[in-house]
């Protein structure tokens, strides 16, 4: 059986399940695998060096699959800005109609360049006042993005449990539950809680598709629930990554008094992380990581993941939970 929601509805995709668009993971490859599994496939703007090569990425990943895909651009405060206009011109000239975004409010000029050409937003929110934000602002879905997740949490420590209700119990517009999930029951916990989908970051890297090192991979099989660290607390801009000697390193630098970013800059800057990604060595720097790793067991296709997920929630629906009734 297919769930149809709002979501699925919305963005004419088969099932309530979209990839999270994660930087240097975000390519044609997982995306048209996650979208030819029946899910909503994200390719990452800023993975790519220039607008140009992120043109030909979306033409790419238009040659793998016939089925919607999105784009995610975050926006940062950073002292090397990208030029954000020009990839959002490559997204609008690329026909994508769907985009992930996240980030400060800035973001919003990004909103509205895009809007004009149909382009439906998803906006990750950590809280429920930043959801409520958006939606007053114009976006067409809210990613409300629990504790639990990996990348960047907020700083309200609000895990998914309390968070996704609680913005279901005020915000309108359709909702994604992020932060957490990789499996059916997480799926039809979303849905009870008053999301109509999920969104997997974590879980869809542990997959055959992900176009990352095979050592990462194992490394979140390996990890269980206590498997990430949180870094960056101490300066306002908390982060969750995987448990490794580097991100303990991370850790023991920064609990040092008037500890600053550039003292461990050199361990999590992007360039480490790519060649971690890229090489396997875990020692080049830190990988993004949510506390689902408890939940991976094994490294599936997308369809295979996808298909296992809709047939768990299912079940749970149809006998579990129809078992229960008096």
């Amino acid at each position: 059986m297919a769930f149809k929601t709002r979501i699925t509805e919305m963005l004419g995709i088969e099932h309530p399940i979209v990839q999270g668009g994660m930087q240097s993971v975000g390519y044609a490859e997982l995306a048209s695998a996650v979208s030819n599994a029946g899910g909503l496939g994200i390719i990452t703007a800023l993975t790519q060096p220039t607008p140009e090569a992120l043109r030909e990425e979306i033409e790419k990943c238009r040659s793998m699959t016939d089925k919607p895909f999105g784009v995610n651009m975050t926006v940062f405060p950073t002292i090397n800005a990208p030029d954000y206009k020009a990839y959002a011109q490559a997204i609008i000239d690329g026909g994508i109609k769907i985009v992930e975004t996240a980030g400060t409010p800035a973001v919003r000029e990004i909103w509205e360049m895009l809007k004009p050409h149909g382009v439906k937003i998803l906006h990750k929110c950590t809280a429920v006042r930043h959801a409520l934000s958006a939606e007053r602002a114009g976006c067409d879905i809210i990613s409300i993005d629990g504790f639990e997740c990996a990348g960047h949490p907020g700083e309200d420590d609000i895990p998914g449990l309390i968070l996704i209700p609680a913005a279901a119990d005020k915000v309108k517009i359709p909702m994604l539950a992020s932060g957490g999930f990789g499996d059916g029951r997480g799926l039809v916990a979303a849905l009870s809680l008053g999301a109509e989908g999920i969104n997997m970051g974590t879980r869809f890297c542990a997959t055959v598709e992900a176009p990352i090192h095979d050592n990462v991979k194992q490394a979140y099989v390996d990890n269980d629930e206590r498997g990430s660290f949180l870094i960056f607390r101490s300066l306002k801009n908390t982060a969750r990554v995987g448990k490794s000697e580097v991100s303990e390193e991370v850790v023991r630098r920064l609990a040092v008094p008037d500890a600053t970013f550039a003292d461990v800059a050199e361990l999590v800057n992007g360039k480490a992380g790519r060649e971690l990604l890229e090489t396997g060595d875990l020692t080049k720097g830190v990988f993004w990581a949510g506390m689902v790793q408890g939940l991976i067991h094994d490294i599936p296709t997308c369809q295979q993941l996808i298909d296992r997920i809709v047939a768990e929630a299912d079940a749970i629906v149809d006998q579990r939970l129809a078992g229960f009734r008096a």
